[in-house]
């Protein structure tokens, strides 16, 4: 499948992209949202990020075209230090997509998807050691429990862990479909005949402990708020509960003033951001049709006023 950005329009719409600003998108993935922001500069500049190594490659391809194109490959939680080292202490706004491109999900070597039987990996950053392999091949039953349901919201945790417990006693758990048969195995009928893949849940939490996924996302937020100019935006695409839950969280707490109780209800000082939608913007039917996995994405969008 050809990767399509998701929420394009809505994220260009957000960002209110000014010719001269500076914008950086911390997910490039495969360059969909950054070629749209690009389009929309003259004198000014663009920063790229990203850790996987096949999306460096693409986004120098667009840095051949431009040259107000800046790419590192770097986890965004190094956005402050990037930042820092190209001596910019503010921009005017920045992209978070969180979901993982199509490429990584299509390509079988990478291990995230339960469709396709590859070795278990699921590393966002192939030069890290953790894989989902030695997750699910190493954690005690009690962590397994932890994470599918922290992360997976997997109502059957313990029954999928304690499978997981046994088969690895007899042989290490190598591939996805070995680990998607083992799911499989431990869930009752009634769960398998519904709609959706059994293993999705399992996979989604793998995903995110490998790649440490809520905490670096918990603390890039706090960097990005931080980095904003004056109307400048913070645009965030989420894709599951849990990271839509601090997104917003993040965003309501410096969007609202805290008063001590003391002081009159006159003159009262502005927060120091707004929300830009009270509700989280989502795709519409159309962008679903044309592309599934938009279905889930909620894009929430923070202005420093």
């Amino acid at each position: 499948m050809e990767h399509q950005p998701i929420l394009l329009k809505e994220v260009v719409d957000a960002l209110a992209i000014k010719p001269e600003g500076i914008y950086v998108d911390c997910t490039f993935g495969r360059g969909g949202h950054s070629q749209a922001i690009l389009k929309q500069l003259t004198t000014g500049r663009l920063i790229v990020l990203d850790q996987d190594h096949q999306a460096i490659e693409a986004a120098y391809r667009l840095q051949k075209t431009s040259n107000q194109v800046i790419v590192v490959q770097t986890n965004f939680k190094h956005l402050k230090s990037v930042l820092k080292e190209l001596n910019i202490q503010e921009v005017d706004g920045i992209l978070m997509d969180l979901g993982v491109s199509s490429p990584q999900f299509d390509d079988p070597s990478r291990g995230f998807s339960y469709r396709f039987d590859a070795e278990l990996d699921m590393r966002m950053d192939q030069t890290q050691s953790l894989s989902a392999k030695e997750v699910v091949n190493s954690y005690k039953f009690e962590n397994l429990v932890r994470i599918f349901r922290l992360y997976g919201e997997e109502a059957y945790a313990k029954q999928i862990a304690r499978k997981i417990e046994a088969y690895r006693q007899q042989k290490s758990i190598e591939t996805t479909l070995e680990l998607v048969s083992i799911i499989k195995s431990a869930l009752p009928s009634a769960v398998l005949s519904k709609k959706g893949h059994p293993a999705k849940q399992v996979f989604q939490a793998l995903r995110i402990e490998v790649n440490a996924e809520l905490e670096v996302l918990e603390s890039t937020l706090e960097d990005a708020i931080h980095c904003l100019k004056a109307d400048g935006r913070l645009a965030v695409i989420t894709f599951h509960s849990l990271e839509d839950r601090k997104v917003k969280q993040a965003f309501m707490a410096h969007s609202k003033v805290h008063i001590p109780a003391h002081l009159p209800l006159i003159d009262l000082p502005q927060a120091a951001y707004s929300l830009l939608n009270s509700k989280a913007i989502i795709p519409n039917e159309n962008e679903i049709e044309e592309n599934s996995r938009a279905r889930s994405a909620k894009l929430r969008v923070l202005r420093k006023n």
